[in-house]
């Protein structure tokens, strides 16, 4: 009997080989593939190994009435509707902690690449306009310099460990403040905008986040302020954002997230002061793995009984 749903495009070959290999299984690339599985196969279905950004949502569940546990491949779960979720009984469960490292190092190259203007060097030096045109104008010193970190959950203190590193006066908003050595707490992030010259959003998404980092926040951090977003796209205004970008009202931005993924903005492309990464915060071959194999460990402990590994709700 049919009871793993792989639910989602971007499975790899390996990582579907894994679940195929261990569940018996049926795939869908899209919700509306749901209505070529037959009824009966459906019923049997107990876990879902979901991938993507598309929306999950309750619509989907009741078409899947065996469904006990939805087990997400990411950290982040704002595409699935876990109140939808809680209230059909049905558990969720993410791959926290094993990406943290990753995501946190494309923040801290994203910050680096930004302030000493990297993308736009190395095209310099690969092209021969070095040689023609001689040295770029001189780039701006990030050790040393003030970052606030908006949201310190996991990934966000692996930030700014690495940042402090680099000597930096270490800022942060939270729900609450965190026991840190040190580091200064603001309460809103408009506080925490005005008083740093590089602020990196490390929020969860969803509804409660959507516009957290808001155009009053972009315009607290003025003409030497950079945004650096690892988190979702929704977290900032990214109108507001765009229009600071292009008016230099702020210096610049490392964005590795959007809107309307993969599909962003054009503007974006015609900026120099941004740097653009194809979310890919989580994107090694180590780290993905991990990923793979803690979702399929929590289908299989659902599956036989046992307590799930790294549930949401």
């Amino acid at each position: 009997m049919t009871n793993v749903l792989l639910l989602g495009a971007g499975f790899t070959a390996q990582e579907r080989a894994r679940l195929t290999g261990a569940f018996d299984t049926v795939s869908a690339a899209q919700a509306d593939d749901l209505a070529a599985i037959d009824a009966a196969t459906r019923a049997g279905i107990k876990a879902v190994a979901f991938k993507g950004h598309l929306p999950l949502g309750a619509a989907i569940m009741d078409q899947l009435p065996g469904l006990g546990v939805i087990a997400n491949f990411g950290v982040g779960y704002d595409a699935i509707d876990v109140t939808a979720a809680s209230e059909r009984g049905i558990k969720v469960t993410n791959t926290p902690d094993v990406l943290n490292d990753d995501v946190a190092d494309l923040a801290v190259a994203m910050l680096l690449a930004q302030s000493r203007n990297m993308i736009v060097a190395e095209a310099r030096a690969r092209s021969g306009l070095w040689a023609a045109e001689g040295e770029l104008p001189l780039n701006r010193k990030a050790s040393g310099s003030s970052v606030g970190i908006v949201g310190l959950g996991r990934i966000g203190r692996e930030i700014a460990d690495r940042l402090a590193a680099f000597k930096m006066d270490i800022h942060y908003s939270s729900r609450s403040e965190k026991q840190t050595p040190g580091w200064t707490y603001h309460s809103d992030v408009v506080s925490l905008a005005t008083a740093v010259d590089f602020l990196v959003i490390a929020l969860v998404g969803g509804k409660e986040t959507e516009k957290h980092v808001s155009a009053e926040a972009i315009a607290a951090l003025g003409p030497r302020g950079v945004v650096i977003n690892i988190s979702r796209g929704t977290t900032v205004d990214e109108a507001a954002l765009l229009e600071a970008l292009e008016s230099g009202a702020i210096a610049g931005a490392g964005l590795d997230v959007f809107l309307n993924e993969p599909n962003i903005d054009p503007r974006f492309a015609a900026l120099e002061n941004v740097v653009l990464q194809p979310h890919q915060g989580s994107g090694t071959v180590e780290t993905r793995t991990a990923m793979a194999v803690l979702q399929h460990d929590n289908i299989a402990a659902f599956l036989s009984g046992q307590d799930l590994l790294t549930p949401v709700n």
